[in-house]
């Protein structure tokens, strides 16, 4: 009956996600910094201070150091919001790839675009990050399609038999490049979101008031649509503990990203890549044996 309704409503869900993600995710934005800031001994903002500050950075004004890096910021935000829409309207798997990597690419020319030293090498490091995540992300969906039938996530998340089951290496693989997805720590390379690293924050540097407030936003819309992924290894088939797997997952991010210091980008790009071959590949590997 709750695969029916899915299937049935959702051009729904791709609305509610458009809608929604900027609260939501604002809100999970907002409860990271507090649980942040009780892990270091201080009180914290407010849980909606990550929703003030964007309307803060729209009302303020727009300074570009070139025209052309207000397209493709907008377009890197319009492709997140697509990339979501696709993936909760359940379209084909490979088509939201596809459309997340072309959002972020989007990005990083907006960086190059400002002619900066510091956008400059942030543009590079979103680049060395995409390159470490991309064939993690393409093996989980391979390996939900092994598992499913199906490349739509209509078709993965009504699966009667729970995805992780199966794919219990391909989803420690996914959790593990989920930390330099979110930009934490120790992967935060490109950009950060703490505190400290606000005058420098090498990918965003140059962007300011709109420009800025909309790669906040799509942040939100990433966020969203990167906990929907982990829940697919779940799906509906055992929602309640995909919920609650998810959330957990969340916590062990924010711990790991207090508990941890950036390292170099080499080590980033190889760990991510023999996790990738030694989690995702067996795993893999293992499911055509079985």
């Amino acid at each position: 009956m709750i695969s029916d309704i899915f299937t049935s409503y959702s051009f729904i869900c791709a609305v509610l996600f458009v809608i929604l993600s900027p609260l939501v995710g604002g809100i999970i934005m907002g409860l990271d910094r507090k649980l942040t800031a009780r892990m270091q001994g201080r009180v914290g903002p407010p849980v909606l201070q990550p929703l003030y500050d964007i309307f803060k950075l729209f009302e303020k004004e727009n300074i570009v150091v070139h025209g052309s890096q207000n397209f493709w910021v907008f377009s890197y935000l319009v492709f997140m919001i697509v990339t979501g829409v696709l993936f909760f309207a359940g379209g084909d798997i490979l088509l939201v790839i596809f459309a997340l990597t072309l959002a972020h690419v989007f990005v990083v020319l907006g960086a190059y675009s400002t002619g900066s030293p510091y956008a400059h090498i942030g543009a590079e490091r979103e680049l060395i990050q995409l390159m470490a995540v991309e064939p993690m992300i393409i093996i989980a969906a391979i390996g939900l399609y092994e598992i499913t039938g199906s490349f739509d996530t209509a078709g993965i998340i009504q699966s009667p038999v729970a995805p992780i089951i199966f794919l219990p290496g391909i989803f420690v693989g996914m959790v593990y490049i989920l930390t330099m997805k979110l930009g934490k720590s120790p992967f935060d390379l490109a950009t950060s979101h703490h505190a400290h690293q606000e005058l420098v924050k090498g990918l965003t540097t140059e962007f300011s008031g709109s420009t800025f407030a909309m790669t906040e936003l799509a942040h939100l819309y990433e966020l969203i649509f990167l906990l929907g992924f982990l829940f697919l290894f779940f799906g509906l088939a055992a929602p309640l503990i995909g919920i609650l797997a998810v959330i957990v997952v969340y916590v062990l991010e924010i711990f790991i990203d207090n508990a941890t210091s950036r390292v170099k980008w080499q080590l980033a790009l190889k760990s991510c890549w023999i996790v990738t071959v030694v989690l995702g590949c067996v795993n893999l590997f293992a499911l055509y044996l079985i």
